[in-house]
């Protein structure tokens, strides 16, 4: 009796500790997404919602390349122009035809859907290892066959996203990128400064899609498959990845404000998978996670005004 019931508790901890590594290497993974979200929210205060079609832009370019024989890596290279090709017409409709920052991001969300079309040439492709397609991460089990694919795919993931985050770091320290947050601040006196605030923006706007681009070519590869309709609630779940890790994290220094985007990034995806997977106990079905993740950025948005007011009633 002993034996039997000792058996299914440590199964139980084994898919626990899996579900936990699987939604670690998604959050991770996302994180490049937030990283990107965060250059146009909070360095440039530039609400962009092409996020939700440069996303699936970024993986439609990723599998237009590799069913055509090209290596994932070149694919990769390419899905990170189309992004930056996205993010320069969203720059150019706000800062040259003087279109509203929010509906320069809708107007290139709404075009881009019909160019993912174009490009992927069917509504979904699969990248199927079973189909002759190669990807980063069939190419690592490979090179190392003696890890676990889980371990190797979260070794790489964690490797990507520490080295972007280390080169925005140096970026957002240099010149332009000390000017591209001014220009976020205050954009009256970098322009009073001899600074061209429209060509930051242009700058900020192109480099923060094609790290979403770039996202949604690894997540490509991560889920073996691209789907016209993948980057829907994209800018969503980047915001609230933004804004979960401002909460969590406090600091003002470079460094510690990416780091709380991925952090804010892993604890986000924690969270929806959590009620994806166990939110049935308390009635919660699948077509509920679009609820949950309202719910959730609601209250995450509403969390530092509620702050606010009860350290000022105390």
């Amino acid at each position: 009796m002993q034996v039997s019931h000792t058996i299914p508790n440590a199964r139980e901890e084994k898919q626990i500790g899996i579900f936990f590594l699987y939604s670690l290497q998604e959050g991770i993974l996302f994180g490049i997404l937030a990283l990107g979200v965060f250059i146009t929210f909070r360095c440039l205060n530039f609400p962009d919602l092409t996020v939700d079609g440069s996303y699936p832009l970024g993986a439609a370019v990723f599998a237009f390349m590799v069913t055509r024989g090209f290596d994932p890596f070149s694919g990769m290279l390419a899905a990170l122009l189309a992004g930056a090709l996205a993010g320069l017409l969203t720059g150019t409709l706000h800062t040259f035809s003087r279109i509203p920052a929010l509906l320069s991001g809708i107007l290139t969300m709404i075009c881009l859907y019909s160019i993912n079309l174009r490009v992927m040439g069917r509504p979904n492709i699969s990248l199927s290892e079973n189909l002759g397609h190669r990807t980063a991460f069939t190419i690592l089990r490979d090179l190392l066959p003696g890890i676990p694919e889980a371990y190797l795919r979260f070794l790489f993931l964690l490797a990507l996203v520490v080295v972007l985050k280390i080169l925005l770091d140096l970026f957002l320290q240099t010149e332009v990128g000390l000017s591209l947050r001014a220009t976020g601040d205050n954009e009256t006196l970098v322009e009073a400064q001899g600074i061209n605030p429209d060509r930051m923006k242009l700058t900020g706007i192109a480099l923060s899609n094609s790290l979403v681009a770039l996202s949604g070519a690894m997540f490509a590869q991560y889920q073996g498959f691209v789907d016209i309709n993948m980057g829907i609630g994209m800018v969503v779940s980047g915001l609230a990845s933004v804004i979960v890790g401002e909460v969590l994290i406090r600091g003002k220094r470079i460094f510690w404000l990416t780091f709380q985007v991925i952090v804010g990034s892993i604890v986000y995806r924690m969270a929806t998978a959590v009620a994806l997977n166990w939110g049935y106990t308390i009635g919660f079905k699948p077509y509920d996670l679009k609820l949950f993740t309202g719910i959730l950025v609601i209250v995450i948005l509403s969390f530092p005004a509620l702050k606010k007011k009860l350290v000022g009633e105390r």
